[in-house]
């Protein structure tokens, strides 16, 4: 059974893309199968998904209405820090 993660931002369209783009690349690259969607801030916590990667400033925001955990990034564009979070949150699922 593939993971499903939601990557969210703003507007579900700009640096949520290049998060989940960059998170496919890392789970691909280690073997592990997910599966990778968009989200906005405004609707994610609606959305089916069994985590959600996010920025600290959009956390803030969501974290009291979450039903699933949060993956908290402080700079997206951070490659280190989103390999090493994404195979943090990884490792919980293996």
């Amino acid at each position: 059974m593939k993971h499903k993660i939601q990557t969210v931002c703003g507007f579900g369209c700009g640096s949520s893309l290049m998060l989940k783009m960059n998170v496919e690349s890392i789970a691909k690259k280690h073997g592990i199968e997910i599966e990778a969607f968009c989200g906005d801030v405004g609707t994610c916590c609606s959305n089916d998904c069994d985590v959600i990667f996010i920025s600290k400033e959009l956390a803030e925001r969501i974290q009291d209405r979450a039903k699933v955990p949060l993956v908290i990034f402080n700079n997206f564009m951070d490659k280190k820090e989103v390999e090493e979070k994404s195979l943090a949150y990884f490792d919980t699922i293996k």
